[in-house]
């Protein structure tokens, strides 16, 4: 990313089975592969079972069409409904050479056992809301040489079976079936069977599995609010247009109505009030990441620029940037709570299931008053020595629920509000843990209190967060996993009583990721996100009893588009049209500032931010910071003079402003117009002193200059502003081993490369600093590695050559080596360079080869005297004197610092 964008921090994107004997469950892939024997994705059960005809089937009789088998819907007399729902016929078959349900039924026993066939969905006892969409039961049976499945499913009531063959390993009822199915299973438990069979043998089961289901009296009764995002994260943060929010029933047969989407800036955590009125969103807004919007629930809603705070406001004069993460509205819809002056970890990882690691590691809680329009921190909640957040209300507003930890002060820690991938090193490649306990606080107006401890959701060893009370006060939910917060593989929902109390694992947890649990209005259910069965978050639904037991869990998966992950659920005590369009007009021309920064931090997407920085300018033309942006890429990608044009009109616009400065600057300094990169440089480092990259170019144009004294202020401030940037104490260290101030130059190459062992340009001038300080094996050492690791650069080899052949200690003496560095350098040069040559002839006379040593120092010479090189050419006619007395080249004291060995000019 260019240095000129100077951007705020990303906008956050979090994230976010049972067999049918077991409480836990794991995922399986869906639709299950064909095979032969085996399932056949290509057959639904709409599709007709037994040979293919080129015919249509003779229209059939009355007695025909049967109720529960997707038939045409025409009148049948009331008496024949038992009579056809036992006979089972099978679907859109009309021939007595087909397959029938009686084939099947007639070699099945209600009390055998059977195996061989497993239900992945749904899970044993599951109870459905009665608003739900038809399910699609899914089952394995790949081994049997089954190549056909009878679903039968049988009720408490004495109305017979409703029984379907079909060809594949899933079946979806229509949605006459499923009206029928919810009917006859309302509070009494049915049981579905499902067996394989072969059609050549319809009457003798190979495998087969039962579990039975139930429909719930207790309806969901309210819309869901939730967000879809593109995975991995980094996309979703790079492109905040393809972030999508959702509201509708959960009786949708397709995903419900998208209601806001093509945001250019980051939209987040929403939460409503109580009764549904009031709607709380993070946005980002004018350049503020702690933008929060509070606005009345409509049919057609506008974001608009009045709804909207920030949480920044909050003691704005302390200085400390504020992100306000986690907000939560109270259910009166007076007040909003959030984590205000806070830090966190908020990284990309690798993968797409799991692509981001967010938690804070400080920050208080603090209130806004909608009333009073004013800020004001939570007593009991706003110790700096910890950092509080994921608040959550009770449903009579008198107490906050928050996720507590003692805050953290990382090894490397900069000013950002949202840490760095190489900030977080500790957690990310070191395993560090980050554990959460739940406390609760009472709210008292504002006016906070004592808080104290959840019990059973703190001091166990695990992560608590997320807490979600019931509607009706009893309970808690929350989530706990080994470490850190809400995208976690391994978290799983609890329940506890309101004021504490042993806390019960939900039977709805499925095998990976359970979290962003939301209650319906009546308290009867239970919203939640899951990756159990993709990697793409699901939404699903479990019913929670007066003992505050869990049914398994119910995938929604009609309501999510397959390619988009679903989280921050919500239900809405509203209808579910309550919302049908959300519009914003506060996105301006710094919005799309802001999204061309975004493209930038995700992916280094110049093109995307480019384009956002012009529609930027589209809406207003006098976009410093647009222009600015837009110019520095444009160099970047060898625009040169529409990209210096912006930058001159950003400096024109707002004269202070130090990124257009900077572009320029490091334009020049590429273009070797020295005099105006410095000039430039000078404003940058004026109005941006901190800007560490800006500091250290100037300091080395300065000393290239001959202003040693300034360049080296500037490039002390460098390291200062930026200690772990190996490259500026390389800078400094060659700038102070050029005015001689060797023991400082060679600390600073020393912390270069301890920062990156592979500097090669800082191994390289510490191995030659060593070498003249007489430390032979430490230069030898250095010089070795960077010619390891850069192995064509002639310079660099013909000064290890020089340290081994002529070294004053007999032990590290190695002329056969040196020789091999020195023959090295002459293929790279083309054996048309003297000084490789003679540095060769050097190794080879201390090996004793003193022949071959003046065979290749004649040439050497020759070469000299060509170039005009008269005192190397003197120097190297007295080695070649020596060579035929059989006697090596000793220097006669040590080389200078950039010695570059005999007669060779080094190469950095």
């Amino acid at each position: 990313m260019p240095k000129s964008s100077y951007q705020e921090p990303p906008c956050l994107h979090r994230e976010g089975r049972e067999r049918r004997d077991a409480r836990a469950f794991q995922p399986s892939p869906s639709p299950l592969p064909g095979r032969e024997g085996g399932c056949d994705p290509r057959v639904n059960d709409s599709q007709k079972i037994g040979p293919a005809r080129s015919k249509p089937p003779k229209k059939r009789g009355p007695a025909a069409f049967y109720v529960g088998h997707g038939g045409p819907t025409l009148p049948i007399p009331a008496l024949l409904i038992p009579a056809l729902l036992a006979l089972g016929t099978l679907v859109g078959c009309s021939r007595q050479t087909d397959v029938q349900t009686g084939d099947v039924l007639a070699g099945f026993r209600d009390d055998a056992a059977y195996s061989g066939l497993t239900i992945d969905y749904p899970l044993n006892e599951t109870l459905f809301p009665p608003e739900i969409a038809p399910p699609t039961y899914r089952w394995q049976d790949s081994n049997s040489g089954a190549d056909t499945w009878l679903v039968t499913l049988k009720f408490a009531d004495d109305r017979g079976r409703l029984s379907v063959l079909t060809r594949a390993c899933e079946w979806t009822p229509d949605v006459a079936q499923w009206e029928e199915i919810k009917q006859r299973s309302r509070e009494r438990a049915a049981t579905v069977a499902i067996l394989g069979v072969r059609r050549v043998a319809p009457q003798t089961i190979l495998t087969g599995a039962r579990l039975t289901f139930s429909t719930s009296q207790d309806e969901v009764g309210a819309a869901l609010f939730y967000r879809e995002v593109n995975l991995p994260f980094v996309e979703a943060v790079k492109d905040p247009t393809k972030i999508r929010w959702r509201c509708g029933p959960i009786s949708a047969l397709q995903p419900p109505p998208v209601v806001l989407e093509n945001l250019p800036v980051c939209g987040n955590c929403h939460s409503f009030s109580a009764d549904g009125a009031t709607l709380g969103m993070d946005v980002d807004y004018a350049n503020d990441k702690g933008s929060y919007v509070l606005t009345a629930v409509q049919k057609e809603m506008t974001l608009a620029t009045s709804d909207i705070i920030t949480w920044s406001d909050f003691r704005r004069e302390d200085g400390d940037a504020t992100f306000g993460l986690l907000s939560q509205v109270s259910p009166d819809g007076r007040y909003a709570v959030s984590t205000v002056k806070d830090r966190s970890v908020f990284v990309a990882t690798p993968g797409l299931a799991f692509s981001q690691l967010f938690f804070p590691i400080r920050g208080i809680l603090a209130v806004y008053d909608r009333e009073t329009r004013a800020f004001r921190a939570l007593p009991g909640a706003d110790d700096p020595q910890y950092v509080q957040s994921n608040p959550s209300w009770s449903p009579d507003g008198k107490y906050i629920v928050f996720a507590r930890s003692k805050a953290y002060h990382l090894r490397q820690d900069s000013a950002n509000v949202l840490l760095t991938k190489e900030e977080c090193a500790e957690f990310l490649e070191e395993g560090k843990t980050f554990l959460f306990d739940l406390y609760r606080i009472p709210f008292n107006d504002g006016l906070g209190g004592a808080v104290e401890p959840l019990a059973g959701a703190s001091q166990n060893g695990m992560s608590n967060y997320f807490a979600k009370y019931s509607p009706d006060g009893k309970w808690i939910v929350f989530c706990k996993a080994r470490s850190y917060m809400l995208l976690q593989p391994d978290s799983e929902l609890y329940i506890i009583p309101a004021a504490g109390g042993a806390a019960r694992k939900l039977r709805c947890n499925t095998g990976r990721m359970n979290s962003w649990h939301s209650w319906s209005p009546n308290g009867k259910w239970l919203v939640f996100s899951s990756k159990a069965y993709s990697d793409y978050t699901q939404l699903f639904l479990t019913h929670i009893d007066e003992r505050g037991e869990s049914s398994p869990p119910v995938v929604l998966s009609r309501l999510t588009a397959p390619d988009r992950a679903a989280n921050i659920p919500e239900f809405v005590n509203a209808a579910p049209d309550a919302i049908a369009r959300i519009g914003a007009n506060f996105v301006d021309d710094v919005s799309y500032v802001r999204a061309g920064d975004a493209f930038l931090r995700a992916g280094h997407d110049v093109d995307g931010a480019m384009r956002q920085y012009r529609q930027a300018l589209t809406l207003n033309n006098r976009n410093a910071v647009a222009h600015s942006n837009l110019g520095g890429l444009l160099v970047t990608q060898g625009v040169i003079e529409e990209g210096v044009t912006h930058l001159q009109e950003a400096i024109r616009l707002d004269p202070a402003n130090g990124s257009p400065y900077y572009n320029l600057g490091m334009l020049r300094a590429r273009q070797g117009q020295a005099d105006e990169a410095i000039g430039h440089l000078l404003q940058a480092v004026r109005y941006r002193p901190e800007v560490a990259d800006a500091q250290r170019v100037l300091g080395t144009l300065l000393c290239n200059k001959g202003a040693g004294v300034e360049g080296l202020g500037h490039l002390s401030e460098a390291v200062r502003l930026d200690p772990q940037d190996a490259v500026s104490h390389y800078c400094l260290g060659k700038a102070l081993a050029a005015q001689n101030k060797v023991d400082e130059a060679v600390r600073q190459l020393v912390s270069a490369v301890q920062l990156e062992p592979d500097y090669v340009s800082a191994l390289y001038l510490l191995g030659q600093i060593r070498f003249s300080q007489g430390q032979v094996a430490e230069a030898i050492g250095h010089l070795s590695r960077a010619a390891g690791l850069k192995s064509d650069d002639p310079g660099m080899l013909t000064d290890l050559a020089w340290m081994l052949a002529t070294s004053p200690d007999p032990a590290l003496r190695d002329g056969l080596k040196g020789a091999e560095y020195a023959r090295r350098a002459c293929e790279l040069t083309g054996h048309q360079a003297f000084a490789p040559l003679d540095m060769l002839g050097v190794s080879l006379a201390a090996a004793g080869q003193f022949r071959e040593a003046l065979q290749v120092t004649e040439r050497a010479l020759q070469l000299a005297r060509a170039a005009g090189q008269d005192q190397a050419a003197a120097s190297i006619a007295a080695r070649i004197e020596l060579y035929e007395k059989r006697q090596p080249y000793q220097p006669p004291g040590p080389s200078p610092i950039h010695g570059g060995g005999p007669g060779v000019p080094s190469s950095k």
